[in-house]
């Protein structure tokens, strides 16, 4: 996947951002896959506060952020300043 064309955001912009309600990852392996990177930065974010690359689509487009996932709910991660993306929006992730 080119990630080049993806548009860099800090997290503090998200808030605004609208989510349509679709999933981005259609195969059942690549939402598996997403979920063990999930279970994987959240660890790396909690004991050594590690920063990932999350790729993920909102309604305007492709972007990307930098930062630490604090939580993971069934439905969504939550970063810091109470922050949240839908899992069935992010693309992939980069530890």
């Amino acid at each position: 996947m080119d990630t080049q064309s993806f548009e860099l955001v800090e997290k503090e912009v998200i808030s605004t951002f609208h989510f349509p309600e679709g999933d981005v990852l259609s195969k059942e392996a690549d939402k598996k896959n997403l979920k063990r990177e999930l279970d994987r930065a959240i660890s790396l974010g909690n004991i050594e506060h590690l920063k990932v690359k999350i790729y993920f689509a909102d309604d305007q487009g492709d972007k990307v952020v930098n930062t630490t996932i604090w939580a993971i709910t069934d439905n969504a991660i939550l970063l810091k300043q109470n922050v949240v993306i839908p899992i069935r929006r992010i693309i992939k992730l980069e530890i």
